[in-house]
């Protein structure tokens, strides 16, 4: 029901911003959360931020609060993530995610999931 596909991601130095995109082919009306994680090799892949179908309520990781931003133009059926104040701890492969149930940062609430864009920030 849901493809989601990244784009955005790229190299940038520490201090510098990026902005995800995710653009969802959807063949229902039915409404959905949608979600940004990440993954770096050998860990569990860790929510990031995520926004209701609405846009009126919003979550985000104790570790990108005040620096990251998530918005959606349902319109466009994109999702966005504006990353700024980057650091190298940031790196990781960064996956967009949505749900027709649930919503948060648990990523056994996302049913669907794009494929990632790698964001790598160096010192």
């Amino acid at each position: 029901q849901v493809q989601l596909v990244e784009s955005g991601g790229g190299s940038v130095q520490a201090g510098g911003s990026l902005r995800l995109s995710c653009v969802a082919s959807v063949s229902t009306y039915r409404s959905y959360c949608m979600g940004w994680f990440r993954q770096t090799p050998g860990k569990e892949r860790e929510g990031v931020a995520a926004i209701s179908f609405g846009s009126s309520v919003t979550y985000y990781a104790d570790a990108v609060k005040g620096r990251f931003t998530i918005s959606r133009d349902n319109a466009k059926n994109t999702l966005y993530l504006q990353m700024n104040s980057l650091n190298p701890e940031d790196t990781a492969m960064y996956f967009c995610a949505a749900d027709f149930n649930r919503c948060g940062l648990g990523r056994w609430n996302y049913d669907y999931w794009g494929q990632g864009t790698q964001v790598t920030v160096s010192s």
